[in-house]
């Protein structure tokens, strides 16, 4: 028996979630971009992508309340510490651990960073303990209200969608590393580089190409992304040693599959489709109040499972995607 349905309302069932979704999603893309970055050059599924974004959210955390060295850093200076640390933990992860694994079979490259991601979860929860904690944002302040009165002078209209400044900083940052990633790969010689041993390392390395060296610039990049990723997530949630493994990890590599594993345009176009199904689908239960949805948990999670699993079967090797 179907139940009777709630109004339906465009603003507050429609465009909101759309304009959340692409947001979310573009986190869950950046994520993508790094797990399709490290994919196609060393083919592996990096299981400690989610722990570098960890790792700068936790070392910016501390950095603000003085926990290095004693010092408060300024919120700038801590942000940038904590992209430091992301991208140097994923250093530290090619140098130790990847490296003495190139010759090993790839499932025991893909055990070993789900080990690094281990590593990391209780590192972090000896040092920082299982509470969570609130990562302070100056930008979490509503900067416009769609369908309400404006811009700023519409703060105080609750009709309004509002997006707050960190909301609008995170879509602007990470579409522009989406485009920065992708001129990067098309233009420059590090970026063809990599697509080159991506391809065909053993020739790669014929025509001088530093197969190492390559190695190590994308794991660079990877930490890179995963600790920008994190540091904008974490102002939005309370942070927990794994939170964006718990998290993120899961709805990038959705992404990345969606998009196709081999397409790095695709992994961020598979975020924002990704993003975008799971705000829809979380409305359903408020949409269908007297219905067995609006007491189901996890209803958009299983929705986007559905998405994943259609695409796969329609094209499996996602929508951008070739076959390798």
């Amino acid at each position: 028996m179907i139940s009777q349905a709630v109004e339906f309302s465009a603003r507050t069932d429609l465009f909101q979630p759309i304009v959340l979704g692409l947001i979310v999603g573009s986190i869950y893309g950046l994520v993508g971009l790094g797990l399709v970055l490290l994919y196609k050059s060393n083919r592996i599924f990096n299981f400690a992508q989610g722990e570098f974004g960890t790792v700068a959210a936790y070392a910016a955390f501390w950095g603000l309340n003085g926990r290095i060295f004693g010092w408060h850093m300024p919120y700038v200076g801590a942000i940038g510490f904590g992209v430091v640390a992301g991208v140097l933990s994923a250093v530290a992860t090619e140098r130790l651990v990847i490296r003495p694994l190139f010759s090993r079979p790839k499932v025991t490259v893909v055990v070993a960073t789900a080990g690094v991601a281990l590593f990391f979860i209780y590192g972090t929860l000896l040092i920082q303990g299982p509470n969570p904690d609130v990562f302070p944002s100056r930008l979490q302040r509503p900067f416009f209200s769609v369908f309400g009165n404006g811009l700023a002078g519409a703060i105080s209209d609750e009709k309004g969608l509002k997006i707050s400044k960190l909301q609008v900083l995170t879509f602007v940052v990470l579409i522009v590393l989406a485009v920065l990633a992708a001129l990067f790969f098309r233009y420059t010689p590090y970026g063809t580089a990599i697509l080159a041993v991506s391809q065909e390392p053993t020739a790669a390395s014929v025509v001088g190409i530093n197969v190492s060296s390559v190695s190590l610039l994308t794991w660079t990049i990877a930490g890179f992304l995963g600790a920008v990723a994190g540091l904008l997530v974490a102002p939005t949630q309370t942070i927990t040693p794994g939170f964006m493994t718990f998290t993120v990890l899961i709805p990038g590599f959705t992404a990345a599959v969606v998009g196709g594993i081999t397409s790095l345009p695709g992994a961020f176009v598979g975020g924002l489709l990704i993003g975008v199904v799971q705000q829809l689908a979380s409305k359903l239960p408020s949409i269908f109040s007297g219905s067995f949805l609006a007491n189901t948990p996890g209803v958009s999670q299983v929705i986007v499972a559905l998405v994943l699993l259609a695409i796969l079967l329609v094209k499996p090797a996602g929508l951008l995607g070739k076959e390798t």
